[in-house]
């Protein structure tokens, strides 16, 4: 047991600051979740159209699919028996709806982040990365051989100043600027119509954009970000999930055939993975195809939001939010924690962020909101917040 104590004192430091994380099982059903016996609203989840838990669309797969083409494994990695034509039809669904681009599926979307860059970036590559990519991301950029730096958060002047820096450098032959469309803690976003200006005027520049909680939420069709700011043909490698507002599972990168191609010969996780079952993949498909008619959903997602934001602002909680992601920033991880679990004793499932997944001092309470939630779902939830904040 001595080999263990080392890692049982790790744990218990973390108890003792408010940072230790558990599992926690739950139903969910519509908007709610119960925890433990106790029903609450659903405040944490990643289902931002509402589409996981709909049953008629459920209902709706399984009766046009027959159950001959319900593979439940792929049994192998795409490169051996593993590439159905579930896989073959996703990819030229999303090349078709993204412009004629062309498409490439990865079992997650933290299997993409860690493969994607460590396959194209090289000794000759540097990596310029906003100071908030998500951990997948920063993994990634790890697994590379790039040298790295990172840019102030959405601080566009201060990128500019380090691609002015690296790009005479005769040693470096491209840089690829990685950030996220929308970030996942603060829930605010980068101006990628500036992003994508920045880079028309370096040769040498790449950018890597990833849109996971963006896609289905924003743009006329819900293609991200890069949809609504006109911007698709302009990000060399954009990639996102189908874990979150698509209902499913997986990701996806939307690059150039020749960036593709390379990546099917030298990205690791791509290569050496079991590829997800065809089912899963058909789900997808059909989600995605459904997803792109849901204009009205994401309005009201996008009008619940900002009625969020309002609230949480007005009652002098710091929120960088905009978007769905609404986080109420508490600082210290045992307030935040305590926060948390009076807000689930009312009726609010709320999950507190502390760090490492977010800086030191600022952990917080972070709402993820979805298109079944209403503003007067949120009203019991703002009286809360005053009452607790006055106190």
């Amino acid at each position: 047991m001595a080999l263990l104590d080392h890692y049982a004192a790790k744990l218990d430091g973390l108890k003792k600051t408010g940072n230790l994380r558990q599992f926690t099982p739950n139903m969910q059903q519509d908007k709610r979740i119960w925890v433990d016996g106790q029903e609450m609203l659903n405040l944490s989840s990643n289902d931002y159209l509402g589409l996981a838990n709909d049953l008629d669309l459920r209902v709706q797969f399984f009766e046009q699919m027959p159950m001959f083409k319900r593979h439940l494994t792929s049994s192998s990695s795409r490169l051996l028996t593993g590439n159905f034509p579930e896989y073959v039809a996703l990819e030229q669904c999303l090349s078709n709806t993204f412009l004629g681009r062309d498409a490439l599926l990865f079992n997650s979307g933290y299997h993409m982040n860690i493969g994607i860059l460590p396959a194209l970036a090289d000794a000759k590559t540097i990596i310029l990365a906003d100071k908030l990519i998500h951990a997948s991301m920063i993994d990634g950029i790890r697994l590379s051989t790039a040298h790295y730096v990172r840019y102030r958060h959405n601080d566009l002047a201060h990128l500019q100043q380090l691609i002015e820096k690296y790009h005479d450098d005769a040693e470096i032959e491209r840089i690829i600027v990685v950030t996220e469309s929308i970030f996942s803690m603060d829930g605010d976003e980068t101006d990628l119509a500036a992003l994508a200006a920045l880079k028309r005027q370096f040769s040498k520049v790449m950018l890597y954009v990833d849109e996971a909680h963006a896609i289905g939420v924003r743009g006329e069709k819900g293609l991200g970000c890069a949809e609504q700011y006109g911007v698709i043909n302009q990000i060399d490698f954009l990639v996102g999930t189908f874990g979150k507002a698509i209902a499913s599972v997986g990701g996806y990168l939307i690059c150039d055939p020749i960036i593709k191609a390379y990546l099917v010969n030298t990205m690791r996780p791509l290569i050496f993975s079991t590829a997800l079952p065809p089912i899963n993949i058909a789900w997808t498909q059909f989600v995605f195809e459904q997803m792109q008619n849901m204009a009205q959903a994401r309005q009201h997602l996008q009008r619940t939001s900002q009625y969020l934001q309002q609230q949480i602002s007005a009652l002098g909680f710091a929120s960088p939010s905009s978007s769905h992601l609404v986080p109420i920033i508490i600082g210290d991880s045992a307030v935040a924690v305590e926060k948390a679990k009076t807000l689930q004793q009312h009726g609010f499932y709320i999950m507190p962020v502390r760090p490492p997944t977010v800086p030191q001092n600022s952990a917080r309470l972070r709402v993820s909101l979805s298109a079944a939630i209403t503003s007067q779902d949120l009203d019991p939830l703002v009286q809360l917040l005053a009452n607790t904040n006055a106190n």
